[in-house]
């Protein structure tokens, strides 16, 4: 539905801010390598949304490698079989020109961006495959060693690995599902979290936000990836008070504000839409009216600030842009972290995230409802 306010149309801030907010997040590229058997599948499912093993499109991109993606999560897989020894050289020589073909392209979004080398527990030995398998993929992309399918708290193992393999960024011991083991005795999940943070760290950052999108085993990632475009927003809105604006003037604010909520809804690997902001916008802050307006907005926004009601038809600070701006995406935030706490590969509606929203403002005394 069009809404327009002193002439411009409202829907037009967020079209825009919906394809900002996508393009900035991007798509995150991650190339995950090893034997049949040592557990790919249940490490992707376990790590990303969407179950995508299982349910995602595969592409063949050379004879043993597949290229793993699901419409609305900003990842590609690149799922390399066949290291087994009958199969190796026909695998190696194809990956190999696979990769140096994508360090070549333009286009940074087709860069292979990680390798994950997996490599289970079970077979404690690593073999020379695995070796030149790994050196290759150095010269192109960080590598994070894998240790699948782990079942103790022995390290040996692990330290063999980094001393074979020195350039490795690190190696993770994993497990990616609860397993229960003779006795009844039952071992939970471990090194999820680790190795997502590791990656998190190790990728470039024009797609980290992607890869926190698309990660669903660590909240505290989406928290602190968000704090991020809060701070940038927070910035802009200072920079755009850096003089005083008359509050008819502060509708300037509005875009800002709008691409900052779109924006944690694109790290948060929410499904951002347009019609979602709206509802978003429309129940939290319209308030009974039911319509999203720049004055009703910015009007609301400012009780945030206590004394800042005054304001209103006087001037706003660039100090005030930013303090409000900076508590409009933490109460966001925490609507969001409220909802997923318990259950982070949840996708809940545009309704009960507004109306969660809602209540996080009305916590910090954000009046509803008044122009």
């Amino acid at each position: 539905m069009s809404q327009s306010f002193d002439g411009i149309d409202f829907s037009d801030y967020l079209q825009k801010a919906v394809e900002d907010a996508l393009k900035n997040r991007g798509n995150v590229n991650v190339l995950i390598a090893g034997k049949t058997g040592v557990g790919k599948s249940t490490l992707i499912n376990s790590i990303f949304q969407g179950n995508l093993a299982t349910v995602g499109q595969g592409r063949p991109v050379t004879t043993n490698t597949t290229e793993i993606t699901k419409e609305g999560i900003p990842l590609s897989i690149f799922d390399t079989r066949g290291l087994e020894i009958a199969k190796f050289d026909e695998t190696f020589a194809g990956l190999k020109e696979f990769v140096k073909e994508r360090s070549r392209e333009k286009d940074h979004t087709k860069h292979l961006h990680v390798a994950w080398l997996c490599i289970t527990e079970d077979s404690h030995r690593l073999e020379e495959g695995e070796i030149m398998l790994a050196k290759i993929l150095d010269q192109y992309m960080p590598v994070i060693g894998v240790i699948t399918k782990s079942r103790s708290d022995d390290t040996g193992f692990r330290n063999h690995i980094r001393e074979e393999l020195p350039f490795l960024r690190n190696v993770i011991m994993v497990r990616a599902i609860k397993e229960v083991i003779e006795g009844g005795y039952e071992l939970p999940p471990k090194g999820l979290k680790e190795l997502v943070e590791l990656t998190i760290e190790v990728i470039p950052d024009s797609v980290r936000n992607a890869f926190t999108a698309a990660q669903k085993v660590s909240l505290r990632t989406k928290i602190n990836r968000s704090h991020v475009v809060v701070g940038t927003a927070a910035a802009t809105a200072i920079g755009i008070g850096a003089a005083p604006i008359p509050f008819s003037d502060a509708l300037g604010l509005v875009p800002t504000q709008v691409s900052m909520l779109a924006g944690i809804s694109a790290v948060f690997g929410l499904q951002v839409t347009s019609a979602f902001l709206g509802t978003l916008l429309s129940g939290a802050i319209a308030g009974s009216g039911g319509t999203v307006g720049g004055k009703i907005l910015v009007a609301n926004m400012l009780k945030l600030i206590p004394g800042a009601g005054t304001v209103v038809g006087g001037m706003i600070s660039g100090s005030t842009a930013g303090a409000l701006t900076a508590l409009f995406g933490e109460a966001y935030i925490a609507a969001l972290c409220t909802l997923l706490s318990n259950n982070p590969d949840a996708q809940p509606t545009a309704q009960q995230i507004s109306n969660a929203f809602k209540i996080e403002l009305q916590r910090k005394r954000f009046s509803l409802g008044s122009d």
